[in-house]
């Protein structure tokens, strides 16, 4: 009798991309290819939405970024506000801030909230519809019982904000008592103590920043009620934050998905099969890799967008990523001495034709953008510099620019007559800009 051999199926494919592919997959994820151009806000909101396939606006950008990191460090503008002015253009900074927050109606009735501010990245503003999906942070906070202060009488203590918010509404740390014991920024009072362990658990949002400082409600009171709640398993929380960074990033590694919204290595391999994120293979990455099927789906085209971006931007807040997709090293140097700074205080890349082309630290003097110290990785970036740098100037209401120190004589001299030409910049009036802020 003869044995019948039984074939084994053959593993599913994988696609394979290019380097290219995956970078031009990144960017357009990112709402930078197929990005508006220059013309104004109110155009910006129409091309958006025909590049990226999302909704149009900051809101929009938000919702599809999942995370915009927030910073103290304003230089040309805090962080925040420099994310939706590289993806949409010359967006005015106060309608940027009204398309965030969302800030109490004059009559007393309670603001419907369209984002909070949380953990994530780091500390993030965040779609409203994002709330449910950290309940599993918020139960690890609760479980762990402090962060890095400990309550003398956390029951009191707590008590205390609560009967507070609930009586009055909205406050401020200040209005609530004061942050500070009078030492150090971080020898905080025990009511500030109390109100952000109550934002780690989720009894208390933040829905509104108000002249940088954060303000305090009842989550009871400022989250909408279909998304008020704890209950799903902390498995479908990261399952959908995992699959959430992995749209936003088009493609992306394992490292990669982690580190979008800090979660462990471990917790995306439970869920990525239940993402439905697809493995593909991209030549170059020494590890496996997953995209997003409607990033597949279609190829990437669309208007590159040339401008400055923030260092604490998606697109580059994950450094290896970043070395990785653009051949780029990028460092935040804020924190390091003076005398040891390589490329400057708050170094900006420079991005232009889907390539990262080099870095320049910005400070305003006046009415005068000044280019403090600024490196190009080549003549080809001359002229992409000189017009971010003009656009840049223009949105924070500077009329000419300085550059400082280049690293290369030669091509600063080439940057200098490309400054000096007399065409205008093509910017949007800010009166348009303030139009398309907000959806």
């Amino acid at each position: 009798m003869t044995a019948v051999t039984q074939r084994q199926p053959s593993p599913p494919s994988v696609t394979t991309l290019s380097a290219d592919e995956a970078r031009r997959m990144a960017l357009r994820a990112q709402g930078l290819l197929g990005a508006p151009g220059r013309r104004g806000a109110t155009a910006a909101r129409s091309a958006s939405a025909r590049g990226s396939g999302r909704p149009d606006g900051v809101r929009g950008m938000l919702r599809g970024l999942g995370a915009v990191q927030l910073d103290t460090i304003s230089v040309l503008a805090r962080s925040h506000e420099l994310v939706p002015y590289a993806r949409l253009g010359a967006v005015g900074r106060a309608a940027v801030e009204s398309a965030y927050w969302s800030a109490s109606p004059a009559d007393g009735s309670p603001a419907r909230p369209h984002s909070f501010e949380y953990w994530s990245h780091a500390a993030c503003i965040l779609p409203i519809e994002e709330w449910p999906h950290f309940a599993f942070r918020r139960r690890a906070r609760r479980a762990k019982g402090h962060r890095w202060h400990v309550m003398k009488d956390s029951a009191r203590s707590c008590a205390a904000v609560l009967d507070r918010l609930k009586a009055d509404g909205p406050l401020t740390t200040s209005q609530l008592g004061g942050g500070r014991n009078g030492g150090e920024w971080w020898d905080w009072s025990e009511t500030k103590i109390a109100v952000e362990w109550l934002l780690d658990t989720g009894e208390v949002v933040c829905t509104e920043r108000r002249g940088w400082k954060r303000v305090y409600d009842l989550a009871e009171r400022a989250v909408p009620a279909p998304l008020l709640h704890d209950d799903l398993a902390d498995t479908e929380c990261i399952r959908r934050l995992v699959a959430q960074a992995g749209a936003a990033m088009g493609v992306a590694t394992r490292a990669d998905l982690a580190d979008y919204h800090r979660l462990k290595g471990e917790q995306v391999d439970a869920v990525i099969e239940g993402t439905g994120l697809v493995p593909v293979a991209v030549e170059g990455w020494s590890k496996p890799a997953w995209a997003d099927p409607e990033a597949l789906a279609a190829p990437p085209r669309g208007r590159h967008r040339t401008t400055l971006l923030s260092p604490f931007d998606s697109l580059v807040w994950d450094r290896p990523r970043t070395e990785r997709i653009f051949d780029f090293t990028h460092r935040l140097e804020a924190y390091v001495p003076k005398s040891r700074r390589i490329h400057g205080y708050f170094a900006m890349p420079l991005l232009a034709g889907g390539k990262l082309m080099g870095r320049v630290d910005p400070a305003r003097e006046g009415a005068t953008l000044v280019a403090r110290q600024l490196s190009l990785h080549g003549p080809k970036a001359v002229g992409p510099m000189a017009q971010a740098l003009r656009e840049a100037a223009t949105w924070v209401g500077c009329d000419s620019v300085r550059v400082e120190r280049c690293d290369d004589p030669r091509l600063a001299a080439a940057l200098q007559t490309e400054l000096t030409r007399t065409d205008e910049p093509d910017t949007g009036t800010a009166e348009s800009a303030r139009q398309g802020a907000a959806d």
